[in-house]
């Protein structure tokens, strides 16, 4: 098996699995705390009067619903099949113009030139070749249509999201190594490695700029975020109940400087990413 397959299989085995049934359950959380970066994104594109747009990686839809009440229609993509059928059920309840597709959006073979606009809040860093998926979804854009996509800048300027791996090491030594270079959340991390991708797979026009947005949740939902989310929830579920309570008992207090009272706080260090359609199209 090649590595662009096995990381396929394994994003794949991810989203379907485990992770995707968390982000489904804790939606109204996620959508809350990232609600700052929907409002970035969703002024970014409107302010484009995008006719057709697509959002990559679009998870439960809260972008894409966000899209289609103010544009009039949007159209998501996510490999997740539980959270493109929690998408299409939220879309329905809202009656929102919005439609998805679950299928990987490096491989699909959308309409050509059927886009005016990409959008996507961190839906890009899991791409197994991001040249080739950013080159696809090149194809299914009009000559000069617009990108934004909002990507996490390191781990060193996100010390909240790796707080719970940190303070769990020693009970989780298994626990898998971020690499900046594979499929993963700092995988654009490097603003001349996203710069690479993105002039190889048909954009011009790159800004990348850094955005500082202050994010919060409730404390009460503390420990079920970092149990279910993250590194943690992809080994946690196979852990003993013993390992378990220990586990929440040591990682919870790390959390204490992000704690204020009821709520939790921390900043959220990314990229606002953008480019244009270069005209000249790959062949």
């Amino acid at each position: 098996m090649d590595a662009a397959r096995k990381s396929y299989d394994e994003q794949a085995a991810r989203w379907n699995g485990p992770a995707g049934h968390a982000w489904v359950d804790l939606q109204g959380v996620l959508n809350e705390m990232f609600g700052p970066i929907e409002k970035l994104l969703v002024d970014a594109v409107s302010a484009e009067h995008a006719a057709s747009v697509l959002d990559v990686g679009c998870g439960t839809g809260s972008i894409t619903r966000a899209v289609a009440r103010r544009l009039g229609s949007c159209v998501g993509v996510d490999i997740s099949g539980p959270m493109i059928e929690e998408a299409r059920a939220r879309a329905e309840q809202e009656g929102v113009s919005a439609s998805f597709v679950r299928a990987d959006a490096q491989e699909y073979a959308f309409e050509p030139a059927a886009f005016d606009a990409v959008v996507s809040r961190f839906g890009v860093m899991f791409f197994s070749d991001p040249v080739r998926a950013f080159a696809n979804l090149r194809s299914t854009v009009k000559d000069g249509a617009g990108l934004w996509c909002v990507v996490w800048r390191g781990p060193e300027e996100n010390p909240f999201m790796t707080t719970a791996e940190r303070a769990a090491a020693p009970f989780l030594p298994e626990l898998p190594a971020r690499r900046p270079d594979q499929p993963g959340q700092f995988a654009f991390a490097d603003p001349e490695r996203v710069l690479h991708i993105l002039t190889e797979s048909g954009w011009a026009g790159i800004d990348i700029e850094p955005v500082d947005v202050v994010c919060t949740l409730p404390e009460k939902e503390l420990v079920t975020y970092f149990t279910r989310l993250g590194p943690l929830g992809t080994v946690l579920p196979d852990a003993d109940e013993r390992t378990r309570a220990e586990i929440v008992e040591v990682v919870r207090p790390a959390f204490d400087p992000f704690v204020h009272g009821t709520e939790v706080r921390y900043t959220a260090a990314c990229w606002m990413v953008s480019a244009r359609a270069a005209t000249a199209k790959l062949s």
